[in-house]
């Protein structure tokens, strides 16, 4: 209920103010009118008409008002409506308005059933504040820095010229499997190292290996390309592993989210804004790119990336994972027959591993596909 009349209020109060902007604007369209009539009267007819409370430039203006007023209403809906369309960047951003507006409603709607319900929750702790501070600052500037380089992959790759002649598919394709090669490879060594020596570590030496990755876009040797895509494969692997896993040591040790539910909603709050990171940093690369050239979105992730090591190093404090009494460390095989057992271990990291082949198939061959 509350809902409804939020919303019928702000659309009443848009459509009021839309309303009254255009009516002004016709309203000045007909005194302009009017006073280019009278501005054409003899100058006798002027002073007479102007001495008489101005009833000359009154009688000048059009009849039928309210149908003028409401033809220009329409005919300005129909030409926003039109140029929010007519280029693909109008179009973004119209979209990207609906989007915000459909999620700013659902906020609302989110925010005021929990307000109606009789259920209270008690007041967060300031150490989970904190935490969330923490975490979250430096996750999304490191993610923004993985997003600045995602659209540019191809383009950086493509516009290389090895031994004279320009770098084909197959090459940007190979650059392309290097990087996840390393990421399969060493992944699970790199979550184990994290584990050991610290994810405050592991964070870290993300920051510096996929910024020589980024670097390393710089060079026209087809070895320092690879070298770098190697480095960024190992980063991702960190990317994805130390920084959550830094979160939820916290979140054991702080002792103050027993069940749990601060840490789904430190979660929730990390990818809900990773989706605006990464529209911003889509924005921030193409600003890039237009002054440096397709190497300029990797160098703001460099930027970035810094700021991220930085902060980190500032908020953060080190955590590793919890030791056995026993000296004996999980092996791969003891990890895979866990998988094995667990049909819903597998189920998730089948559905993971198709949906990131069909994300990275998509990255890899739309850049070509639109300009072909």
């Amino acid at each position: 209920m509350k809902l409804s009349v939020l919303s019928f209020c702000s659309v009443t109060l848009l459509s009021l103010q839309a309303v009254s902007a255009f009516a002004a604007n016709s309203v000045s369209l007909q005194s302009a009118n009017g006073l280019k009539r009278l501005r054409s009267w003899p100058v006798s007819t002027r002073k007479a008409g102007l001495s008489d409370n101005g009833q000359a430039l009154m009688m000048s203006l059009p009849r039928g008002g309210a149908a003028v007023a409401a033809n220009d209403i329409l005919s300005t809906l129909k030409d926003q409506i039109t140029g929010a369309t007519t280029t693909p960047s109008a179009l973004f951003n119209s979209a990207l308005l609906t989007l915000a507006l459909t999620t700013t409603a659902f906020k609302i709607f989110q925010k005021s059933s929990e307000s109606g319900g009789n259920v209270k929750r008690s007041e967060k702790p300031n150490s989970i504040k904190s935490l969330q501070f923490r975490f979250l600052s430096v996750f999304w500037l490191i993610r923004c820095a993985d997003w600045l380089q995602g659209p540019y992959f191809y383009e950086v790759y493509s516009s290389k010229v090895f031994n004279g002649v320009q770098a084909s598919m197959g090459i940007v394709s190979k650059l392309f499997l290097t990087g996840f090669a390393s990421t399969a490879l060493f992944g699970p060594f790199v979550g184990r190292a994290a584990d050991s020596y610290g994810r405050k570590k592991g964070t870290l030496a993300f920051c510096l290996l996929y910024a020589l990755g980024a670097i390393s876009t710089k060079s026209p040797l087809l070895l320092v390309l690879l070298l770098g895509r190697l480095s960024s494969g190992i980063g991702t692997s960190l990317l994805f592993s130390a920084p959550e896993a830094w979160l939820v040591g916290e979140a054991q040790n702080s002792g103050d989210d027993p069940d749990g539910s601060y840490l789904g909603e430190t979660f929730g709050m990390a990818y809900a804004g990773d989706a605006i990171v990464a529209i911003l940093a889509g924005q921030f690369a193409g600003t890039a790119a237009s002054i440096r050239g397709p190497t300029g979105p990797f160098e703001l992730s460099t930027g970035f990336l810094g700021i991220g090591a930085l902060m980190a190093t500032l908020l953060w404090k080190e955590n590793v994972a919890e030791s056995n009494e026993s000296n004996s460390k999980p092996t791969i095989r003891e990890a895979f027959e866990v998988v094995k057992k667990d049909p819903k271990i597998m189920s998730v990291g089948a559905v993971q591993s198709l949906f990131e082949a069909a994300m990275y198939i998509f990255v890899l061959q739309w850049p070509p596909a639109l300009s072909a």
